[in-house]
């Protein structure tokens, strides 16, 4: 099983690397002496590293740092890597260790001239900053580090709430426009008393289980939403007086998923300026999955030489926006205007 740090608790992850810490003190100070403390001395000095060490990560780095008092940050911590060397040297390092400590160092430097003394001094009190600037450094960069991976999980369950958020939003933009378009059609057949009312009732009734009891899933398979458009086709093709310009293909095998009413606001759009006011369409639709990629073709004659842009962009826009939060690096959307044809072309890359 692969273990993952994140998953870790901070507590035992904290007190592991103390206790590795430690023994790695005290192997380092048997090779060197050759026996183990007898003393409290060093294991003081171990209380006063990890007071230290928390003194800076729980206090200074959090109140002063994060906040921009880097003076304030820098005079503090002086003072305390003072207060360190001082109740160090004075109270936790007896002067046997200290002689040790030099004779290994430098056996010269240990001799009973005073410069010596006071040059082998100065090598002790060296090593004691180098040793507290090390857990000031450890300590801050620790700090800073947990604060940027938090913020940076805020930040990503914040863009993930706005993504939901805006998804819901253009899925209740979506249902009502396509009810609305739906309804007008059943009442076109309504209204000329055909016999195909009952039917295009019927198939509303399946369109609208489907965006009711699936479309709230992130995912739902392909063969499913590829029903749901044949059901809208149908439904479509019911109030016009020739559905024969009407093509629907499908090529490839239909095992993937997708999301919910991605494909249908570009399909709408072909109806809606597709079909003149004779009755006569001619709409193209061809959806191709090869390998992981699915390649959707809609394209359809303009009818009218004007459109609403105010109303028909709605669908269009709709679907880009959510196109650039599903897919923002696996999706390509191409889509033509001329003087008498409107065509997407849009390649998707589809998950398992």
């Amino acid at each position: 099983m692969k273990l993952h740090f994140k998953n870790i608790d901070p507590i035992v992850l904290h007190i592991s690397c103390w206790v590795l810490f430690i023994l790695i003190n005290l192997t380092s100070f048997y090779n060197r002496f050759h026996f183990f403390p007898d003393d409290s001395s060093l294991y003081l000095r171990f209380i006063l590293d990890i007071s230290i060490f928390y003194f800076n990560y729980a206090l200074l780095v959090p109140k002063l740092l994060l906040n921009k008092k880097i003076f304030k940050y820098l005079i503090v911590s002086g003072l305390s890597i003072v207060l360190y060397i001082y109740l160090n040297e004075q109270f936790l390092t007896p002067d046997h260790l200290k002689r040790e400590f030099l004779a290994n160092v430098r056996p010269p430097y240990f001799e009973n001239d005073f410069r010596g003394f006071n040059r082998g001094n100065r090598i002790f009190k060296g090593a004691q900053m180098l040793v507290v600037f090390l857990l000031f450094a450890v300590s801050a960069s620790v700090k800073l580090l947990s604060e940027w991976y938090k913020n940076e999980k805020v930040k990503t369950r914040i863009n993930t709430e706005k993504i939901n958020a805006e998804l819901s939003f253009f899925k209740t933009q979506l249902n009502p426009h396509f009810l609305f378009n739906s309804l007008n059609s059943i009442y076109s057949l309504a209204n000329k008393k055909s016999d195909s009312t009952t039917d295009a009732i019927i198939t509303l009734s399946e369109l609208m289980r489907y965006m009711i009891y699936e479309t709230d899933k992130n995912l739902v398979s392909l063969q499913n939403e590829i029903a749901y458009i044949k059901n809208y086709i149908s439904l479509q093709n019911l109030r016009l007086k020739d559905s024969s310009g009407v093509r629907f293909n499908v090529y490839g095998k239909l095992d993937h998923n997708i999301e919910p009413l991605l494909l249908i606001s570009f399909i709408e759009n072909a109806f809606k300026y597709g079909t003149d006011y004779t009755g006569k369409t001619n709409i193209n639709i061809k959806i191709n999955i090869e390998n992981d990629t699915l390649k959707f073709n809609v394209s359809n004659y303009i009818s009218f030489k004007e459109m609403n842009n105010s109303n028909s962009g709605l669908g269009i826009q709709n679907i880009k926006n959510r196109l650039n939060l599903l897919y923002p690096n696996s999706h390509t959307l191409k889509i033509e205007e001329s003087e008498n044809l409107f065509s997407v072309e849009l390649l998707l890359k589809l998950k398992k």
